[in-house]
């Protein structure tokens, strides 16, 4: 028999996610210009096998990036910029990307970004060679993601009062 004592479960305590959020350093630069450079809480970013979540305290990494979104969040903020590629280096508590190119969302011409998918879609339907077939295709990803991120907008997440 097993007594009452024995079983008692300790119950997890309560943290709130604001008492707890470790940050690490973020520099997104380009050949033109750094685009950010913040402490973040958390960044997912379009490896080239997928997407990958990097947290505070993140062990060494160096992949290459796809053309996608980075997200970005940053205490009760959410941030999103669109990249056409480039590298991605964890070091120490430093995350580092050198993208080919990268965009905020609020930088992007929505519109623009639109017409440069029809004009890729064309590009696609009128290929004449392989080579031309994938630059189009290469080039419809990019301005996917650009409108995509294009659409978004930084936003301020909701805390939870209690």
């Amino acid at each position: 028999q097993v007594s009452d004592s024995k079983l008692r479960i300790k119950e997890k305590p309560q943290y709130r996610s604001e008492d707890i959020l470790a940050t690490i350093r973020l520099e997104i630069v380009t050949v033109e210009k750094e685009v950010y450079s913040e402490e973040v809480n958390i960044l997912v970013a379009p490896g080239i096998d997928g997407e990958l979540a990097i947290l505070p305290n993140h062990a060494p990494l160096l992949t290459q990036l796809n053309a996608g979104e980075i997200k970005i969040r940053r205490e009760d903020e959410e941030n999103f910029i669109s990249v056409s590629g480039g590298f991605l280096e964890v070091l120490g508590n430093k995350i580092t990307i050198l993208a080919d190119t990268a965009e905020r969302s609020e930088e992007i011409d929505v519109e623009r970004a639109e017409q440069a998918v029809m004009r890729a879609k064309q590009r696609i339907e009128s290929s004449t060679s392989d080579l031309d077939l994938e630059r189009a295709v290469a080039s419809l990803r990019r301005s996917q993601f650009r409108a995509k991120v294009g659409r978004r907008r930084s936003t301020r997440r909701r805390r939870d009062r209690g």
